[in-house]
Parts: C-alpha cells; structure tokens; sequence
C-alpha cells in the first residue's frame, strides 16, 4: 500500500496535512496554514523536497529523542517528524519519506 497525504482542519479551523505511511503511521506532519490552497502548495513542496536527504535535518528534543525536520529550498520548515527513540529510527523515517512522499495520493478530508 503507498503513501498518503491527509489535508484535514484543526480544531482552530486551520487546515493542515499529515503523510502517512503505506501502513498507516503518521511520518510527518505539516504546519497549519489558514487557506486549504496554502495547505496543497505545503504538499507539493514536500513532494519536490523529499527526494533529497540534504533538505532533512535530524534534531534532538530535551529528553533526548530524535525527529527530523523537512525544508524547502529557502530554508522554510515544511514538515516534521514524531519523537523517536534513536537516531537511527528517525533515519528509516527519513527514509520512509523520501520513498512515500513523491507518489504519495492526496485525501482531503474537509470536504
């Protein structure tokens, strides 16, 4: 099963996307934009970003897990990853990004 895009609202009202794997874990997510057409151009500059590790940045949080964000060209955060308990699971996350994003369908759930 491939990857998926879910464009959905928040409890605010603003919209946002989550990939998930072919097996349906979360393996990035998107900030919240206020119009859905912001929230599809945020997918397709994960789509042209994540077929290139250098635009990955592996972060620590204070308790010592790993995540990984996703940037654009300019440098902009597009997505970001959930806490993993090693690196090198955040690695094959990084991986199952690269691989899932390109191809990945859409779901848009707010209609």
């Amino acid at each position: 099963m491939a990857g998926k895009f879910e464009i959905y609202q928040d409890k605010t009202g603003e919209y946002r996307f989550r990939l998930k794997a072919g097996n349906g874990e979360n393996i990035l997510a998107g900030e919240g934009y206020k119009a859905k057409a912001s929230c599809e151009n945020g997918i397709a500059s994960v789509r042209k970003n994540a077929t290139d590790e250098k635009h990955f940045q592996v972060k620590e949080q204070s308790n010592g897990k790993s995540y990984f964000v996703l940037k654009a060209g300019n440098g902009e955060v597009i997505g970001k990853s959930q806490a993993y308990e090693s690196e090198a699971s955040c690695k094959a996350g990084i991986a199952s990004v690269m691989s899932n994003a390109p191809d990945a369908t859409v779901d848009d759930q707010t209609d």
